[in-house]
């Protein structure tokens, strides 16, 4: 059995820094090379650099190739990667176009025997694995809510997302599509398949072309709901406000827990004002508490010990649809009820 996999990466724009240095942390990967339009950016890598896709997989032949592009290269770099016999792929979110191509893209590979994970890395952050094992274990008593709001500063004035991801700006679907699919994603990894959305969304920044503001409720089985409360212009108490990106409230018949800046989860049992500590505050000083890294360990682990893989792409459609209903009940102003998953 192989005990070490080839990665090859496509994409080298800003967020693919995270990607390039978690594989390099990773004893069973061999980073085999970049592959980027603007082949200095992939020079800059380290690794052996391409400008052209097919040549890259050609020459290294990949066990992995990890997809590290806008939605609109996805398709196109996964047609590729297909034709080259490439067994898995990573694909960073927002997952394709829109729903009839991601469906388009997860079937070419089924048909092939090829696995697609979809590269949302949220739920690997350890406040969630940690609040996971917290709900799991029923420390709250029945579970009633949870509320997330989405306070990053990042998104005042004509210069908003500039210095990062300037494609942001021209996004026509913005705060869900590209942000809070993310806690659609976590939402469901702690709660299960919600059964009903309503969205009241808005664009307070005149300078980007999507909403960045807005209220999502999710109704869950069993009464429990799930609210993302998210504001890109507004900020939170953090001292880096991309860790969490803002502050969470999970609220039970049996008490309460809050995540804070920080990446702290912190318990008070109902009627009392005593507060523990279930996860102290996170001291990584990359993204999003080392999600990326978690996430791709989490592959490799797939691959090569057998473990049960989270994230393939035709559980993903299911976030895709939620995302679609949550805009047709903006653009409605009606509670969209789910078709049963």
């Amino acid at each position: 059995m192989t005990t070490r996999l080839k990665v090859a990466c496509v994409g080298a724009g800003y967020f693919s820094q995270f990607h390039y240095g978690s594989w390099s942390r990773i004893d069973r990967v061999e980073l085999v090379g970049s592959c980027n339009r603007d082949i200095e950016k992939a020079r800059a890598t380290g690794l052996p650099a391409y400008g052209d896709l097919a040549t890259m997989l050609e020459d290294k032949r990949p066990d992995i190739l990890d997809i590290i592009l806008p939605p609109v290269a996805h398709a196109d770099a996964i047609r590729t990667a297909l034709g080259a016999g490439v067994k898995t792929l990573i694909c960073q979110k927002p997952f394709c176009l829109d729903r009839a191509e991601a469906q388009e893209m997860t079937a070419l590979a089924a048909a092939r025997g090829v696995r697609i994970v979809v590269h949302e890395n949220f739920r690997f952050q350890p406040w969630y694995r940690a609040l996971k094992t917290a709900l799991d274990a029923e420390i709250l008593g029945d579970l009633h809510q949870l509320t997330f709001r989405l306070r990053p500063g990042d998104g005042q004035g004509s210069d908003a997302y500039l210095d990062r991801q300037p494609y942001f700006q021209q996004m026509p679907r913005f705060l869900v599509h590209e942000t809070a699919v993310h806690w659609i994603d976590t939402f469901r990894f702690l709660l299960g398949d919600p059964i009903a959305v309503y969205a009241d969304l808005r664009r307070l920044n005149p300078h980007i072309a999507g909403e960045d503001a807005g209220y999502v409720m999710l109704d869950f089985p069993k009464g429990v709901r799930a609210l993302f409360d998210g504001n890109r212009h507004l900020d939170h108490a953090a001292d880096n406000h991309r860790r969490t990106m803002g502050e969470a409230l999970i609220e039970g018949s049996d008490g309460t827990i809050r995540l804070l800046g920080d990446g702290s989860l912190w318990q008070r049992p109902f009627g009392t004002e005593l507060e523990t500590c279930l996860l102290p505050p996170d001291c990584w000083d990359g993204f999003g508490g080392d999600c990326v890294h978690a996430l791709q360990k989490h592959v490799v682990s797939g691959l090569l010990d057998g473990s049960p893989m989270e994230n393939l792409a035709e559980d993903y459609l299911r976030v895709i649809d939620i995302e679609e209903a949550i805009y047709t009940s903006a653009e409605t102003g009606q509670k969209i009820l789910l078709e049963p998953h």
